[in-house]
């Protein structure tokens, strides 16, 4: 777990109206809810970056809608987990919303993500790992966005009935 997610459960611990002030701030864009300052400004310090500080405040929603006490399981990485749901619902829509997710520009990413979340509730994320990958999301060569849909489509793979390729069609490529 991330010393950022730390913090946010150790705060947690402390008061309970941190994850109730920090899920109201879903309601704005990132870093535009005064009374979630309280809960991320400390941890931020002296960060001058726009797009980290967006990143943090959206990450610290994300995890205050999504978390429960008694949740179990390994907290997975995004991609895998949307893999896992659209293998349980069987819902044909669970891979359109991540394609679209993936496609998602700096506007359009809290709203993506937050539709995602709410769809995996009962997942377990690994949301240190969702928020270093949303720092990196601007890569030009879309390393993040990449990694994500390997993730998705080799973990739906493992449970199909797709054969392996031979090592004699991977030479010929």
């Amino acid at each position: 777990m991330s010393a950022y997610l730390e913090w946010l459960e150790d705060l947690n611990k402390r008061d309970s109206r941190v994850r109730a002030v920090l899920r109201r701030s879903l309601a704005f864009d990132p870093g535009a809810f005064p009374a979630a300052y309280p809960y991320v400004e400390p941890f931020l310090k002296d960060e001058d970056s726009h797009w980290r500080r967006q990143v943090h405040y959206l990450v610290a929603a994300l995890w205050a809608t999504h978390w429960k006490a008694a949740r179990t399981g390994t907290a997975l990485p995004i991609g895998v987990v949307v893999a896992q749901h659209q293998l349980m619902s069987g819902s044909a829509s669970t891979e359109r919303r991540f394609i679209a997710l993936l496609d998602a520009d700096t506007d359009e990413l809290p709203y993506r993500l937050r539709q995602m979340v709410d769809l995996l509730k009962d997942q377990a994320i690994d949301f240190g790992a969702l928020l270093a990958d949303l720092l990196r999301w601007h890569a030009p060569d879309k390393r993040i966005q990449n990694q994500w849909a390997r993730q998705f489509f080799r973990t739906l793979q493992k449970d199909t009935d797709l054969p392996e390729e031979s090592e004699t069609e991977e030479e010929s490529v």
